[in-house]
């Protein structure tokens, strides 16, 4: 029997962490990114100044010590098939939030269609960060459809994207960058200077994984020339370079009106209606984009598996290319 390839066990590994997600969720307790969550805050208590700069370097530090912590795991434990299989699961098991998320939403969504507004409004900050108090059921319901769309971009395929980009290192490096964005990169008095450079990080790092997004919800949508048109006319209009791109190609996927007014605490958003010609959100659609997100997930997990195997495949073939363009020389 041969031997794994690097590729292979990382496949392997990509596989096995997202059926733990998919059996599991995120455990209870001891989680490593709430680890990570609770480490990064003590540090920001530490060095907090009202500037770029100091953020800057937090955001560095922070994820900076992550990606070296991957990169020497992967030297170690990977070294062997096994090893790498073995870490390449966990990895992918602590950055997945797929599972998890579906579970809120769908949670939301009992309470909703029972008629009980006080609970959902309870369990919405679970999800999301805007203020409950004055939302009605069909506004949380919209609320959870937007979050859905989002987070499986964070939550699910940009993870795996960088994980078939960069393996192992890339899977825990885009989870720090997401989580300080979540952590610090929002717009407030006390972050507007400091979580500049982790919310513009995060951006970047989301750039290709938002639209693989899109891409995957329109190759999963019950009408696909909808979630495409939808996706290609509004997904620019969003205020986030990242965040619209999944949601309009949710609206277009599950046949429903996102976007309008929100409100974050104080704060009140005017966003860009995504889908304006379809029908409003209603409670029904939220197990409809749970069901959306969990056919994106299942494509991504093959895209990433196929993805790292025709990468590692070209990186493999490029110095016996090389070798044999200096022999005719």
């Amino acid at each position: 029997m041969r031997p794994l390839t690097r590729a292979a066990a990382f496949a392997l590994g990509a596989v096995a962490g997202y059926a733990a997600d998919t059996r599991f969720g995120d455990p209870r307790r001891g989680h490593p990114v709430a680890a990570f969550g609770a480490a990064a805050t003590r540090l920001e208590r530490r060095v907090w100044r009202d500037d770029r700069v100091t953020g800057a370097g937090y955001t560095a530090l922070c994820v900076g010590a992550v990606t070296a912590g991957a990169v020497a795991l992967d030297r170690t434990v990977g070294r062997r098939p096994l090893g790498r299989a073995a870490l390449t699961a966990a990895a992918t098991w602590t950055v997945l939030g797929g599972t998890s998320l579906t579970r809120e939403a769908r949670t939301i969504g009992r309470s909703l269609a029972a008629g009980d507004l006080a609970a959902a409004r309870e369990r919405l900050p679970h999800l999301c960060g805007r203020d409950p108090s004055a939302l009605d059921g069909p506004q949380i319901a919209r609320a959870v459809v937007e979050s859905v769309a989002e987070n499986t971009a964070d939550a699910v395929v940009n993870a795996l994207a960088w994980g078939a980009l960069a393996g192992t290192p890339g899977l825990l490096a885009f989870r720090a960058v997401n989580t300080l964005d979540a952590m610090v990169g929002h717009r407030s008095p006390r972050y507007a200077r400091f979580g500049w450079a982790s919310a513009r990080l995060d951006d970047l790092a989301g750039w290709p994984g938002a639209r693989l997004t899109a891409l995957l919800t329109v190759a999963a949508a019950p009408e696909p020339r909808t979630a495409w048109r939808v996706w290609r006319r509004d997904g620019s209009a969003h205020p986030s370079p990242n965040a619209g791109q999944a949601e309009a190609a949710f609206a277009g996927a599950v046949g429903v009106r996102l976007g309008g007014t929100l409100r974050y605490g104080e704060r009140v958003e005017h966003r860009p209606v995504l889908g304006a010609e379809l029908r409003p959100v209603t409670v029904d659609d939220i197990e409809r984009a749970c069901a959306l997100s969990r056919r994106v997930g299942v494509l991504a997990l093959g895209t990433t598996v196929a993805g790292h195997l025709a990468i590692r495949s070209l990186a493999a073939s490029r110095p016996r290319t090389a070798s044999r363009r200096r022999g005719t020389a």
